[in-house]
Protein backbone atom coordinates (compact mmCIF):
# COMPACT_ATOMS: atom_id res chain seq x y z
CA UNK A 1 0.00 0.00 0.00
CA UNK A 2 1.41 3.13 -1.14
CA UNK A 3 2.37 6.04 1.85
CA UNK A 4 -0.03 9.10 1.39
CA UNK A 5 1.94 11.91 2.35
CA UNK A 6 0.46 15.40 3.76
CA UNK A 7 2.60 16.81 0.64
CA UNK A 8 0.53 14.67 -1.92
CA UNK A 9 -2.66 15.56 -0.55
CA UNK A 10 -1.98 19.08 -0.68
CA UNK A 11 -0.64 18.49 -4.46
CA UNK A 12 -3.69 16.95 -5.16
CA UNK A 13 -5.95 19.67 -3.92
CA UNK A 14 -3.84 22.60 -5.81
CA UNK A 15 -4.87 20.69 -8.89
CA UNK A 16 -8.27 20.06 -8.36
CA UNK A 17 -9.58 22.71 -5.62
CA UNK A 18 -11.29 19.45 -3.86
CA UNK A 19 -11.23 19.44 0.04
CA UNK A 20 -8.42 17.91 2.13
CA UNK A 21 -10.19 14.51 3.28
CA UNK A 22 -11.81 13.79 -0.16
CA UNK A 23 -7.99 14.36 -1.39
CA UNK A 24 -6.73 11.70 0.66
CA UNK A 25 -9.46 9.53 0.44
CA UNK A 26 -8.99 9.73 -3.76
CA UNK A 27 -5.11 8.73 -3.07
CA UNK A 28 -5.31 6.15 -0.73
CA UNK A 29 -7.80 4.67 -3.36
CA UNK A 30 -5.61 4.99 -6.64
CA UNK A 31 -2.63 3.86 -3.98
CA UNK A 32 -1.15 7.16 -4.88
CA UNK A 33 -1.48 7.43 -8.09
CA UNK A 34 -2.31 11.05 -9.01
CA UNK A 35 -3.50 10.83 -12.16
CA UNK A 36 -5.83 8.19 -11.20
CA UNK A 37 -7.11 9.99 -8.34
CA UNK A 38 -7.52 13.01 -10.31
CA UNK A 39 -9.92 10.76 -12.97
CA UNK A 40 -11.60 9.33 -9.47
CA UNK A 41 -12.50 13.14 -8.42
CA UNK A 42 -14.04 13.72 -11.68
CA UNK A 43 -16.32 10.26 -11.23
CA UNK A 44 -17.57 11.82 -8.18
CA UNK A 45 -18.47 14.77 -10.16
CA UNK A 46 -20.48 13.37 -13.00
CA UNK A 47 -22.56 11.31 -10.28
CA UNK A 48 -23.16 14.30 -8.38
CA UNK A 49 -23.92 15.99 -11.79
CA UNK A 50 -26.62 13.35 -12.82
CA UNK A 51 -28.02 13.59 -9.61
CA UNK A 52 -28.59 17.02 -9.27
CA UNK A 53 -29.22 18.03 -13.07
CA UNK A 54 -32.75 18.87 -12.52
CA UNK A 55 -31.50 21.52 -9.47
CA UNK A 56 -31.92 25.36 -10.24
CA UNK A 57 -28.61 27.11 -10.29
CA UNK A 58 -29.93 30.72 -9.30
CA UNK A 59 -26.88 32.01 -7.61
CA UNK A 60 -23.34 32.29 -8.35
CA UNK A 61 -21.35 35.10 -9.67
CA UNK A 62 -21.34 37.22 -12.69
CA UNK A 63 -18.11 38.83 -14.50
CA UNK A 64 -17.28 41.19 -17.20
CA UNK A 65 -14.08 41.52 -18.60
CA UNK A 66 -12.49 43.86 -21.74
CA UNK A 67 -9.69 43.07 -23.33
CA UNK A 68 -6.56 45.43 -23.07
CA UNK A 69 -7.45 46.97 -26.21
CA UNK A 70 -10.77 48.33 -24.93
CA UNK A 71 -12.71 46.23 -28.03
CA UNK A 72 -14.03 43.91 -26.84
CA UNK A 73 -15.32 42.11 -23.48
CA UNK A 74 -17.51 39.51 -22.63
CA UNK A 75 -20.19 38.97 -19.71
CA UNK A 76 -20.30 35.43 -17.87
CA UNK A 77 -21.73 34.24 -15.16
CA UNK A 78 -20.72 31.24 -13.36
CA UNK A 79 -24.20 29.52 -11.75
CA UNK A 80 -24.10 27.51 -8.63
CA UNK A 81 -27.23 26.30 -6.29
CA UNK A 82 -26.35 28.47 -3.15
CA UNK A 83 -25.25 32.17 -2.41
CA UNK A 84 -23.21 30.37 0.50
CA UNK A 85 -21.18 29.00 -2.72
CA UNK A 86 -21.60 32.15 -4.67
CA UNK A 87 -19.95 34.20 -2.74
CA UNK A 88 -16.81 31.38 -2.06
CA UNK A 89 -13.72 33.14 -2.73
CA UNK A 90 -12.15 30.26 -4.14
CA UNK A 91 -15.85 29.71 -6.80
CA UNK A 92 -15.35 33.98 -7.38
CA UNK A 93 -11.80 33.47 -8.61
CA UNK A 94 -12.86 30.50 -11.07
CA UNK A 95 -15.95 32.95 -12.16
CA UNK A 96 -12.50 35.63 -12.89
CA UNK A 97 -10.53 32.84 -14.74
CA UNK A 98 -13.30 31.56 -17.27
CA UNK A 99 -14.50 34.99 -18.18
CA UNK A 100 -10.58 36.48 -18.74
CA UNK A 101 -10.88 32.85 -20.68
CA UNK A 102 -14.21 33.80 -22.84
CA UNK A 103 -12.40 36.91 -24.41
CA UNK A 104 -10.87 34.10 -26.45
CA UNK A 105 -14.35 32.97 -27.99
CA UNK A 106 -17.69 34.08 -29.36
CA UNK A 107 -20.02 31.46 -27.94
CA UNK A 108 -20.79 29.69 -25.09
CA UNK A 109 -20.34 26.49 -26.46
CA UNK A 110 -16.65 27.08 -27.71
CA UNK A 111 -16.00 28.17 -24.28
CA UNK A 112 -16.72 24.88 -22.91
CA UNK A 113 -14.79 22.86 -25.49
CA UNK A 114 -11.54 24.99 -24.51
CA UNK A 115 -9.03 23.90 -22.59
CA UNK A 116 -8.11 24.72 -19.05
CA UNK A 117 -5.25 23.38 -17.16
CA UNK A 118 -5.27 20.48 -19.50
CA UNK A 119 -9.23 19.52 -18.95
CA UNK A 120 -11.88 21.34 -20.94
CA UNK A 121 -13.86 23.78 -19.19
CA UNK A 122 -17.00 21.55 -19.32
CA UNK A 123 -14.69 18.72 -17.54
CA UNK A 124 -13.70 21.13 -15.30
CA UNK A 125 -17.21 22.29 -14.17
CA UNK A 126 -17.96 18.70 -13.68
CA UNK A 127 -14.89 18.47 -11.53
CA UNK A 128 -16.08 21.38 -9.46
CA UNK A 129 -19.20 19.78 -9.23
CA UNK A 130 -18.06 17.26 -7.58
CA UNK A 131 -15.94 19.15 -5.15
CA UNK A 132 -18.17 21.50 -4.23
CA UNK A 133 -21.66 19.50 -4.35
CA UNK A 134 -23.76 21.76 -6.23
CA UNK A 135 -24.73 21.83 -9.66
CA UNK A 136 -22.19 23.91 -11.61
CA UNK A 137 -22.38 25.60 -15.16
CA UNK A 138 -22.14 28.73 -17.51
CA UNK A 139 -25.31 30.13 -17.12
CA UNK A 140 -24.57 33.59 -19.47
CA UNK A 141 -22.15 34.37 -22.05
CA UNK A 142 -22.51 37.55 -23.80
CA UNK A 143 -20.11 39.37 -26.14
CA UNK A 144 -19.69 42.93 -27.55
CA UNK A 145 -16.88 44.90 -29.44
CA UNK A 146 -16.34 47.99 -30.88
CA UNK A 147 -14.36 51.32 -30.67
CA UNK A 148 -14.37 51.46 -27.44
CA UNK A 149 -15.97 48.99 -24.45
CA UNK A 150 -16.23 49.66 -20.65
CA UNK A 151 -17.58 47.18 -17.85
CA UNK A 152 -19.51 47.33 -14.62
CA UNK A 153 -19.96 44.48 -12.05
CA UNK A 154 -22.49 45.42 -9.67
CA UNK A 155 -21.29 44.38 -5.90
CA UNK A 156 -21.88 41.25 -4.73
CA UNK A 157 -21.25 40.19 -8.49
CA UNK A 158 -25.23 39.90 -9.31
CA UNK A 159 -25.50 42.16 -11.95
CA UNK A 160 -22.86 42.97 -15.02
CA UNK A 161 -22.72 45.11 -17.90
CA UNK A 162 -20.79 46.00 -20.87
CA UNK A 163 -21.03 49.40 -22.91
CA UNK A 164 -19.99 50.31 -26.37
CA UNK A 165 -18.98 53.57 -27.60
CA UNK A 166 -18.07 55.12 -31.29
CA UNK A 167 -15.14 56.14 -30.44
CA UNK A 168 -11.85 55.97 -27.80
CA UNK A 169 -10.89 59.33 -26.50
CA UNK A 170 -10.32 60.65 -23.35
CA UNK A 171 -12.92 60.38 -20.92
CA UNK A 172 -14.28 57.32 -22.83
CA UNK A 173 -13.38 55.09 -19.63
CA UNK A 174 -15.61 56.90 -17.25
CA UNK A 175 -18.14 57.75 -19.37
CA UNK A 176 -18.83 54.02 -20.76
CA UNK A 177 -18.83 53.04 -17.04
CA UNK A 178 -21.22 55.49 -15.94
CA UNK A 179 -23.87 53.87 -18.55
CA UNK A 180 -22.65 50.14 -18.07
CA UNK A 181 -23.98 50.77 -14.17
CA UNK A 182 -26.91 52.52 -15.68
CA UNK A 183 -27.80 49.37 -17.68
CA UNK A 184 -27.38 47.30 -14.50
CA UNK A 185 -29.93 49.65 -12.57
CA UNK A 186 -31.97 50.65 -14.89
CA UNK A 187 -32.49 47.22 -16.92
CA UNK A 188 -32.80 48.52 -20.23
CA UNK A 189 -34.61 45.81 -22.58
CA UNK A 190 -33.04 47.14 -25.73
CA UNK A 191 -30.18 50.22 -26.94
CA UNK A 192 -33.19 52.20 -28.97
CA UNK A 193 -36.52 51.68 -30.73
CA UNK A 194 -35.01 49.57 -33.13
CA UNK A 195 -34.06 47.33 -30.42
CA UNK A 196 -37.32 46.45 -29.79
CA UNK A 197 -39.00 43.65 -31.06
CA UNK A 198 -42.39 44.09 -32.89
CA UNK A 199 -44.14 41.78 -30.45
CA UNK A 200 -43.06 43.67 -27.50
CA UNK A 201 -43.95 47.12 -29.52
CA UNK A 202 -47.68 45.93 -30.45
CA UNK A 203 -48.29 44.32 -26.49
CA UNK A 204 -47.64 47.51 -25.48
CA UNK A 205 -49.80 49.58 -27.74
CA UNK A 206 -52.63 46.74 -26.95
CA UNK A 207 -52.34 47.29 -22.89
CA UNK A 208 -52.74 51.15 -23.66
CA UNK A 209 -55.60 50.91 -25.54
CA UNK A 210 -57.26 48.84 -23.22
CA UNK A 211 -56.37 51.04 -20.93
CA UNK A 212 -57.75 54.25 -22.33
CA UNK A 213 -60.87 52.11 -22.82
CA UNK A 214 -61.38 51.86 -19.36
CA UNK A 215 -60.83 55.09 -18.79
CA UNK A 216 -63.62 55.68 -21.29
CA UNK A 217 -61.40 57.06 -24.23
CA UNK A 218 -63.47 57.36 -27.61
CA UNK A 219 -62.05 54.82 -29.94
CA UNK A 220 -60.99 57.18 -32.62
CA UNK A 221 -58.29 59.21 -30.13
CA UNK A 222 -56.92 55.66 -29.12
CA UNK A 223 -54.08 55.47 -31.50
CA UNK A 224 -52.71 58.80 -30.89
CA UNK A 225 -52.76 58.60 -27.47
CA UNK A 226 -51.38 55.22 -27.40
CA UNK A 227 -48.28 55.92 -29.58
CA UNK A 228 -47.60 58.48 -27.11
CA UNK A 229 -47.91 55.71 -24.03
CA UNK A 230 -45.51 53.94 -26.89
CA UNK A 231 -42.89 56.87 -26.90
CA UNK A 232 -42.78 56.79 -23.22
CA UNK A 233 -41.88 53.25 -22.87
CA UNK A 234 -38.92 53.42 -24.83
CA UNK A 235 -38.23 56.28 -22.47
CA UNK A 236 -38.55 53.93 -19.53
CA UNK A 237 -37.00 50.81 -21.36
CA UNK A 238 -34.25 51.66 -23.83
CA UNK A 239 -30.85 52.67 -22.81
CA UNK A 240 -29.68 55.57 -24.92
CA UNK A 241 -33.27 57.60 -24.45
CA UNK A 242 -33.59 57.04 -20.31
CA UNK A 243 -33.27 59.80 -17.93
CA UNK A 244 -29.28 59.25 -16.90
CA UNK A 245 -29.46 58.54 -13.42
CA UNK A 246 -27.04 60.94 -12.66
CA UNK A 247 -28.16 63.68 -14.10
CA UNK A 248 -31.87 63.17 -14.83
CA UNK A 249 -31.69 66.20 -17.18
CA UNK A 250 -30.05 64.46 -19.14
CA UNK A 251 -30.78 61.66 -21.36
CA UNK A 252 -27.74 58.79 -21.82
CA UNK A 253 -27.64 59.50 -25.45
CA UNK A 254 -27.08 63.49 -23.92
CA UNK A 255 -24.63 62.49 -21.51
CA UNK A 256 -22.77 60.76 -24.12
CA UNK A 257 -22.63 63.61 -25.95
CA UNK A 258 -21.20 66.09 -23.44
CA UNK A 259 -18.07 64.50 -23.28
CA UNK A 260 -17.82 64.84 -27.50
CA UNK A 261 -20.93 66.23 -29.63
CA UNK A 262 -20.14 62.67 -31.99
CA UNK A 263 -19.86 60.43 -29.24
CA UNK A 264 -22.73 57.48 -29.82
CA UNK A 265 -23.45 54.75 -27.58
CA UNK A 266 -23.51 51.99 -30.32
CA UNK A 267 -24.42 48.30 -27.78
CA UNK A 268 -24.53 46.93 -24.91
CA UNK A 269 -25.09 43.48 -22.46
CA UNK A 270 -26.32 42.90 -19.74
CA UNK A 271 -26.50 39.67 -17.35
CA UNK A 272 -27.98 38.63 -14.08
CA UNK A 273 -28.21 36.31 -12.09
CA UNK A 274 -31.67 34.02 -11.40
Amino acid sequence: MATITAADVNKLRTITGAGMMDCKKALVEAEGDFDLAIENLRKKGQKIAANRSDRESTEGAVIAVVNAEKTAGVVVSLNCETDFVGKNESFVKLAQDLAALALNFNTKEELLAADFNGITVAEKLIEQTGVIGEKIEIGAFERLEGAFIGSYIHAGNKIATLTALSKNIEGADEVAKNISMQAAAMAPIALNEDGVDAETIAKEIEIAKDLLRQEGKPEAMLDNIAKGKLARFFKDNTLVNQDYIKDNKLSVAAYAKSLDKDLIVTGFKRATLG
